[in-house]
C-alpha cells in the first residue's frame, strides 16, 4: 500500500482487503460480548463518530483526527488501526510533524478543496507541537471508547497519555492595541471602487466587528444568523439589543449587541439589501458571500477571508522597514481564535469586570463555583457598551 496514489477521503468504501480492515486485527477482543456490532476499523469508527452527530464542529474535529491515522496505518504503514502499536503511535507523531511524501498527504491549495475533490489530502502542513498534542488527546478518547465497547483488547496510547501542560500565565495569541490598530488601518484603507471591492470592505469590516465586538468563536458566525439578534427593554425601560448565540457544546449565552455592533450591522444589512434591522427568526446568515446568495459561508471560507486580511496587514507594515519585521511575522500569524483572545484581553485591560467578560465570551467559570459570581445582563450590557469599543 506504499505507492504514491492519493488518500482518498474517509468514509467512501475502501474495499480493503481482511488483513488490512481490521477484522483480523491484532489488538481485537477475541470473544466476550461487544457493546457494538462492528466487524471492521470503519465500521468501529463510524460507530464512535455517531455519538458526536448532534454537534458539526466536534464531530468534524474527531473525524479528522481519526481519519489520519486511520489512513496513514494503511496506506503508509500498511497495517490495520486495530493493530496500532504503542511504538507505531510514536512513529506517526514523528509524522505528523512532516507529512511525507507531501503529494500524497498534503495538500497544495491555500484554499482547502472539499473531501469529494481529486485534491483534497487529509492534511494542510506539519502539525504544531500543541496540534500533535491535541490529535492525540482525540485519538486517546478514541482508543478508549472502543476498548470499553469491547472492539479493541487495549488502549496502545494508555502507555504514553500526556499530561495536560500547566496554563500559562497569560495568553499570547492575541493583537495588542497597536497591531490591532495596524488591522483597522488596513481595513479602512482596502479599495471600494468597483461594486465587488466595495461587497468585500462591508464584509469584512463586519466580519471583524463580529469577532472583536462580539468575541464569537468562528464556528458560530457559520452555525447562527440574523434572526438570532432581539431587542427587549432594560429595567429602567431602555432598549437594548443582544444577540443569543448557540455555542460551544450546544449552550446559550446571550451578547451585548452594543450601540456600535448595531450600527455596524444595520451598516451592512443596507449594502446587502436588507432592511436595517432583522426579524425574529430571520435565517439570514450572519455573514454573507459576496453576490446574491443568501448561503452560510463555511468556516474555512470564513478562515481564508480573515487569513487574507492578516497577511495583508502584515505586509503592509512590513514594507516600513526592517524594524517591524518581527511584528508583522507576529500579526501574519493571527487567525479568528486569535481576535477572541484580543477581545477578551482588551475588554480586561479595560477594566470590564471579569464576570462580565466571562459571560461574554462564553467560559465556564472564574475557576470557582460560588453561585454569587452570576453578573447582572443589564451591569454587564451597560459595562461592555461604554468600555469595549472598537472605534472604526
Amino acid at each position: 500500500m506504499n505507492d504514491l496514489t492519493p488518500v482518498p477521503a474517509l468514509f467512501e468504501p475502501l474495499a480493503l482487503p481482511a488483513e488490512l480492515d481490521g477484522s483480523l486485527g491484532a489488538n481485537r477482543v477475541r470473544g466476550g460480548y461487544k457493546q457494538i456490532s462492528a466487524g471492521t476499523d470503519e465500521g468501529a469508527i463510524k460507530a464512535f463518530l455517531a455519538r458526536y452527530a448532534d454537534s458539526k464542529t466536534t464531530f468534524e474535529n474527531y473525524r479528522k483526527e481519526v481519519e489520519r491515522l486511520y489512513l496513514w496505518a494503511v496506506f503508509e504503514l500498511g497495517k490495520p488501526l486495530s493493530s496500532l502499536t504503542h511504538e507505531d503511535l510514536l512513529v506517526y507523531e514523528r509524522f505528523m510533524a512532516d507529512p511525507k511524501p507531501a503529494d500524497r498527504w498534503v495538500t497544495s491549495s491555500r484554499r482547502k478543496p472539499p473531501r469529494s475533490h481529486p485534491d483534497w489530502r487529509p492534511f494542510q502542513g506539519p502539525l504544531s507541537a500543541q496540534s500533535r498534542r491535541q490529535a492525540f488527546v482525540m485519538l486517546n478518547v478514541m482508543f478508549g471508547w472502543l476498548v470499553n465497547a469491547g472492539y479493541l483488547a487495549g488502549n496502545p496510547l494508555s502507555l504514553s497519555r500526556q499530561r495536560q501542560r500547566k496554563a500559562k500565565p497569560r495568553i499570547t495569541r492575541y493583537l495588542d492595541p497597536d497591531l490591532w490598530g495596524e488591522v483597522k488601518q488596513y481595513i479602512d484603507c482596502m479599495p471600494r471602487e468597483s461594486d465587488r471591492e466595495r461587497a468585500r470592505y462591508h464584509r469584512v469590516r463586519w466580519l471583524f466587528t463580529l469577532l472583536y465586538l462580539g468575541g464569537l468563536r468562528i464556528s458560530e458566525v457559520c452555525e447562527n444568523t440574523m434572526g438570532c439578534f432581539f431587542c427587549r427593554r432594560d429595567r429602567d425601560g431602555e432598549e437594548r439589543w443582544w444577540l443569543e448565540v448557540l455555542g460551544k457544546g450546544e449552550k446559550t449565552r446571550l451578547v451585548p449587541a452594543t450601540n456600535e455592533l448595531m450600527v455596524e450591522l444595520t451598516r451592512y444589512r443596507r449594502e446587502n439589501g436588507l432592511s436595517p434591522y432583522p426579524s425574529p427568526g430571520e435565517d439570514i446568515p450572519l455573514v454573507l458571500p459576496i453576490g446574491k446568495s443568501r448561503t452560510a459561508l463555511t468556516r474555512a471560507a470564513l478562515h481564508l477571508v480573515l487569513k487574507n486580511v492578516f497577511e495583508s496587514a502584515a505586509e503592509s507594515l512590513r514594507l516600513r522597514g526592517d524594524e517591524f519585521a518581527a511584528r508583522a511575522d507576529l500579526l501574519s500569524h493571527a487567525s479568528a481564535h486569535w481576535l477572541r483572545h484580543t477581545a477578551g484581553s482588551h475588554m480586561a485591560n479595560q477594566a470590564v469586570d471579569l464576570r462580565h467578560v466571562r459571560d461574554n465570551l462564553g467560559h465556564e467559570s472564574l475557576k470557582t463555583t460560588s453561585k454569587y459570581l452570576h453578573s447582572d445582563d443589564d451591569v454587564r450590557h451597560k459595562e461592555t457598551e461604554r468600555l469595549h469599543r472598537i472605534n472604526w
